[in-house]
Order: C-alpha cells, then sequence, then structure tokens
C-alpha cells in the first residue's frame, strides 16, 4: 500500500508541524508577555471607556450588629476542615477565643512567617480582612483557603466566633 518512502515522508510532515508548532508557541510567548518587556511605554485613551467606580468602604461594625451567630455556625463548617474549637490545633490553629487575640500567638502552632510577621490582634476589622482574600491580607501565608465574598458571611462567622472562648 505504502513504501517506505511515503512513510517516511508522512511521518516528516507530521513531526515537522509539531515542531513548527511548538517553537510557534514558544516564540509568541516571548514576543508577547508583557510582563517581560518591563513597563508599558505609552496608553491609549479609549472613548466612552468607564472606569469601575472604587468599591465602598464596608463599616465592619455596622454589619456585626446585624450578624446572625446562627448562620456564623453554619459558615463556620467551611473552616472546619482545618481549624476546631476545642483548643486543639488541627492543619490551622484553634479558633476558639481567636476574636481579639493576638496575631499568630497559638503556643506550639507553626505559623507561616507572613502571619508571625503580622502585629496587632485578630480584631473585627482585621479577621474581616483575612477572612476576604486570606493570602491578599497576610501575603505568603500558607492558608489554601480563597476566602469569604459575602460580607454577610464574614461578619456572621466573626459574630460566631466572638461567643467562643478559649
Amino acid at each position: 500500500m505504502f513504501d517506505t518512502m511515503t512513510i517516511t515522508k508522512i511521518a516528516a510532515g507530521v513531526f515537522g508541524a509539531w515542531l513548527i508548532l511548538l517553537l510557534g508557541k514558544w516564540g509568541a510567548e516571548e514576543v508577547y508577555h508583557a510582563e517581560a518587556h518591563g513597563e508599558q511605554s505609552y496608553v491609549i485613551e479609549v472613548e466612552g471607556l468607564e472606569l469601575a467606580e472604587p468599591e465602598e468602604e464596608i463599616d465592619v461594625s455596622v454589619l456585626l450588629a446585624a450578624a446572625d451567630i446562627g448562620k456564623g455556625e453554619g459558615v463556620f463548617r467551611k473552616c472546619s476542615a482545618c481549624h476546631k474549637l476545642d483548643g486543639t490545633d488541627g492543619v490551622g490553629p484553634h479558633l476558639n477565643g481567636v476574636v481579639d487575640r493576638e496575631i499568630a500567638s497559638v503556643g506550639g502552632f507553626g505559623y507561616s512567617g507572613a502571619l508571625t510577621g503580622l502585629e496587632g490582634s485578630w480584631d473585627a476589622e482585621a479577621l474581616y480582612g483575612f477572612l476576604e482574600n486570606p493570602k491578599g491580607y497576610a501575603p505568603g501565608t500558607t492558608m489554601g483557603f480563597a476566602g469569604l465574598k459575602k460580607p454577610a458571611d464574614k461578619a456572621n462567622l466573626i459574630a460566631y466566633l466572638a461567643t467562643l472562648t478559649d
């Protein structure tokens, strides 16, 4: 059906196309990645472009005043995979008594450098910011949780945690 020369030509065509595809992808990555080329040289203004409005400041104290402790207990289920409430540590430190506790102060727990470098305590504002985006609040933290998006969920959880003591 096919002789060896025909099979060789077909294989060369397939492998040659594959090589061109790989080299083209590599070349495009080098040419079009803006991070590798430094800062932007100029900005093109576009008429009618609406800039995103800055997010409004959230008053955590107002959210906490309206928080539902029962719903906060439900939100805690997301945390319970790594955190315990009985004074023992799991993958993360125990969270009973966390509200107003000094940051990275649970004895014997191996905190990441990102948390040991923070000063202050876990007041409502700090917890709110951390729960919203742990890696943004403490860059380099080993906490793998992406955060809670709904303000009410964060407030409900903080209200629930505030009821738990050491």
